[in-house]
């Protein structure tokens, strides 16, 4: 069965961090960060329609302006949501660039401050040279963002500056059984989505569900219960986790936040700048080793382990850097305990 999910880091482990993850199903995708991304085609960063932005460091935030300036001139709207402080990071961004051209641009980004208790909105509309407009607050209970097929939760880390964590959540995954298609003797087709939203919406057993196609030149439908169908046709499973962590120091409090957000996660995406003999530098700069990337993974049982985010000073070999990580994680090397 084809993961929902198809995730793959937007640079290699020694460049800017930022995860990119299409939806397959949804014809559209999510980005974690905005460090470089001028080298992703136009076409992939076109797809994306909600950004999370762990904090703006150079190193996560300096791609802003090139996402800008693909979606500029286009009919698009952008969700962007981040830290204490990031309306007023981007308000300072938009506030670079003269906008005396874009009146007749649609283009929105909408912006969602998210403190430990509360999310503020605004939203900037190219026509009007990007004039904040505030949309309002509201309570954060962990979950940012949630539609019918996927939710995004975060959690706030200590990096010397709020720094959010971010798990991305596919809700019970519906597969077709192909062979049971084959004998009701109708194609797919986006009756099979209907049903698949007739479900996950929780609608009732004898909800009708009509599938529509061609036979040649006739058009022929059928109509079927919606318990029918999904007992006939339907295999429901788990859905898939992906989780996202950056810059943060391994303190008890960081510790108990990541292992709860990226717990049981199908891939967990973790920094590791530093060697365990490097510590002492990774406590200074508040950021993990490969070692402490291995024990929070081995901590919140995570099905894979993927390393990146590492100091330069081991550009020769960073190899060791993805061996100590992984044997911590196997539990062939004890786990690190937080001072």
């Amino acid at each position: 069965m084809k993961s929902a999910f198809v995730p793959r880091l937007v640079n290699p482990p020694f460049g800017d961090p930022g995860l990119y993850v299409s939806l397959r199903y949804q014809g559209r995708a999510v980005l974690f960060d905005l460090g470089r991304i001028d080298r992703q085609p136009a076409a992939a960063l076109l797809k994306v329609t909600h950004v999370f932005v762990s904090h703006t460091h150079m190193d996560h935030f300096i791609g802003f302006d090139h996402l800008l300036r693909i979606f500029l001139a286009r009919d698009r709207h952008v969700e962007l949501y981040g830290p204490p402080g990031i309306i007023d990071n981007v308000r300072g961004k938009l506030a670079g660039y003269t906008w005396n051209l874009t009146d007749s641009y649609p283009f929105v980004l909408t912006v969602h401050e998210v403190a430990p208790d509360l999310i503020e909105t605004v939203r900037f509309p190219a026509r009007t040279a990007f004039a904040t407009e505030p949309l309002g607050r509201g309570p954060f209970n962990g979950i940012l963002y949630d539609t019918a097929d996927c939710r995004v939760a975060a959690a706030h880390l200590d990096h010397r500056i709020p720094c959010l964590g971010f798990a991305l959540i596919e809700k019970t995954r519906l597969n077709v059984r192909p062979e049971q298609l084959g004998d009701l003797g109708i194609p797919a087709g986006r009756w099979l989505n209907d049903l698949k939203a007739a479900i996950r919406d929780g609608l009732a057993e004898d909800t009708p569900i009509r599938a529509e196609w061609r036979e040649g030149a006739t058009r022929r439908e059928a109509t079927f219960p919606l318990a029918e169908l999904r007992s006939r046709l339907l295999v429901e499973t788990p859905g898939q986790k992906l989780a996202y962590v950056v810059d943060t120091v391994f303190s008890r409090d960081n510790i108990a936040r990541i292992t709860e957000l990226v717990r049981g996660a199908d891939i967990f995406y973790c920094e590791s700048l530093f060697l365990d003999a490097d510590r002492d530098q990774a406590t200074k700069r508040y950021h993990l080793t490969a070692r402490q990337a291995g024990t929070l993974a081995r901590a919140a049982g995570v099905v894979r382990l993927e390393t990146f985010h590492f100091s330069p000073r081991y550009e020769r070999d960073p190899a060791p850097l993805r061996t100590e990580a992984q044997a911590v994680f196997r539990g062939e090397m004890p786990s690190d305990e937080p001072e």
